[in-house]
């Protein structure tokens, strides 16, 4: 397994320090300054699974209220809101320092049958067929600050392959639609509850990217506050996150200092096994 799949599932196992509480650890994400929003929210969700039995996450909502310190580890509290015939309820607080970052709502589902539809997945060129995001990222290295320089050469748990990727420092004003490629060969062999757990994790990447692309912005160029204010997501299948997967997203609203992103998640042959919606701060600065 590699190292930082390793780091990655070490992150993602919390540990227990009372009925209904648990403990995970702030650092070791994606970010230096705060906490990866997907992070907590990965975190949150294991904290609820630990509580529920024979059923699956099909829904989450969460709502981000600070900026995670990565220096401290957060608290995560769980409420057992309800255990019905066919759904399981769960509510999580993550805090620190006393003060609540992330407030989480799930919804666990007995499989049962029922009528099926889905859209299709767009037609976008196959993985073998694009750049790796880590060789974009390295390639561009050398054109950012020294101390800056970790975040594009550092190794990552997931492979990512960008349908029409930009320049992160220079990028132009483009379509708000976003493809990517996405797996995580260490999942190979995860129960369904990890796997629910890493695709949430990897579900928060690109996303408020999306209503940053008809402006001309990235995360790497001044001039914008970021931030993700709510998160999202429904699980419709069995996940496999070792495969390949299309995360295809837009932005159908820009504005008020604010982003609205969605997201849809297929399997490479074609089956949609995960929604999301996100809305992100996205507020000029003068810098």
């Amino acid at each position: 397994m590699p190292d930082t799949a390793k780091v990655l599932l070490d992150l993602l196992d919390l540990e227990a320090l009372d009925t209904n509480l648990y403990r995970g650890s702030g650092s070791g994400g994606e970010t230096p300054t705060r906490i990866y929003g997907g992070q907590v929210i990965a975190q949150a969700l294991t904290a609820a699974y630990a509580t529920v039995s024979g059923r699956l996450c099909h829904s989450l909502h969460a709502y981000f209220i600070r900026p995670g310190d990565p220096s401290r580890p957060v608290i995560y509290e769980v409420d057992p809101a309800r255990d019905g015939r066919s759904f399981t309820t769960r509510r999580v607080v993550a805090m620190q320092n006393g003060k609540q970052i992330l407030n989480l709502a799930s919804s666990f589902h007995a499989p049962e049958p029922g009528w099926e539809h889905q859209h299709k997945m767009p037609d976008v060129p196959a993985p073998a067929m694009l750049e790796p995001r880590d060789k974009i990222l390295l390639r561009n290295a050398f054109r950012v600050d020294p101390a800056k320089r970790d975040e594009f050469t550092r190794p990552r748990p997931f492979e990512i392959r960008e349908i029409a990727p930009r320049d992160p420092l220079e990028p132009e004003e483009t379509s708000d639609i976003n493809h990517m490629w996405i797996r995580m060969e260490a999942a190979k062999g995860a129960g369904p509850e990890l796997q629910h757990i890493l695709m949430a994790y990897a579900s928060d990447f690109g996303l408020l990217g999306s209503s940053m692309r008809p402006h001309g912005l990235t995360f790497h160029k001044p001039g914008a506050m970021t931030a993700s204010l709510d998160h999202a997501m429904w699980f419709h299948a069995p996940v496999h996150f070792e495969n390949w997967h299309l995360y295809t997203m837009d932005a159908p609203f820009t504005g008020n200092g604010r982003g609205f992103n969605r997201g849809s998640i297929y399997t490479e042959d074609g089956q949609l096994i995960a929604s999301v919606a996100q809305e992100g701060l996205l507020r000029p600065t003068s810098d």
